[in-house]
């Protein structure tokens, strides 16, 4: 399978001229999966600590609208995370899949939030619970993680449990700490014996919140395959799901 990974600075002002160029690419490499940053068609709006409702119910509009826009231009498979206003009038940051058999399909609200500053994700939205469950897209199970939920490395081993081929974590982080990122990304891609996929927000220096980019590629031994940068955004990987499938009766994953 050929998956890409990305990094952009989600601000509407600077998002048009980033989709055209990462269409260009996924069309160019013949891309099969795309995992995008954590909500990424609109505005970090958990950069102020002061809610505000309804720039939230229009940022669920626009990623619906940049959901179908680029399903309508891309045959492929979409991963991220999207914001919603679920049946009960609650804010949450969900998961979701967009595929061209199946459609838009949800997956878990994010478990962990943030309450910081430039990130008070704790006031903006509430929790979901821990009810993890990979996609299954015709025959690759896509393991959807969004950003802190690295972290708990029981997420990760559990989706191992599941069989999941791929982590597909959706990120809005800093550069302060993106080794240990990479670290945990490695470890978790270990302990699943699944490929870690990640794609993160970014933004210019003096632009705040402070967002680093560097999406990454990791296989199930915890190499690393590809890296994104400010000159290269956008990297695409070929991947064997085979080896994704071995990796789970090697140590340490067929551990009990």
């Amino acid at each position: 399978m050929r998956v890409t990974v990305c990094q952009w600075d989600s601000r509407p002002h600077a998002l048009e001229a980033q989709l055209q160029a990462l269409t260009e690419h996924c069309v160019a490499a013949a891309s099969e999966l795309l995992l995008l940053p954590e909500m990424p068609f609109d505005d970090w709006l958990a950069v102020s600590a002061q809610v505000d409702a309804e720039r939230w119910t229009v940022s669920v509009q626009r990623h619906l609208e940049g959901i179908e826009r680029l399903a309508k231009t891309l045959k492929l498979k979409l991963l991220g995370s999207r914001p919603v206003v679920d049946i009960w009038g609650v804010r949450r940051n969900r998961a979701f899949c967009h595929s061209p058999e199946r459609g838009l399909i949800d997956g878990h609200d994010k478990i962990h939030l943030p309450d910081e500053e430039g990130y008070w994700e704790a006031r903006w939205y509430q929790a979901g619970s821990p009810r993890l469950k990979a996609f299954d897209l015709a025959g690759c199970l896509a393991a959807p993680l969004i950003c802190s939920e690295l972290w708990f490395l029981e997420h990760a081993r559990r989706y191992g449990q599941q069989q999941a081929h791929l982590l597909c974590l959706s990120r809005a982080t800093t550069s302060a700490d993106t080794e240990n990122w990479i670290a945990a990304g490695k470890t978790a891609a270990v302990v699943a014996g699944a490929y870690c996929l990640s794609s993160n927000q970014f933004r210019p220096p003096g632009v705040l919140p402070e967002m680093a980019g560097t999406g990454w590629v990791i296989d199930p031994d915890g190499e690393v395959l590809a890296l994104t940068t400010a000159s290269q955004p956008f990297v695409t990987v070929d991947i064997d799901l085979a080896y994704a499938e071995a990796a789970k009766a090697t140590y340490p994953r067929y551990l009990n």
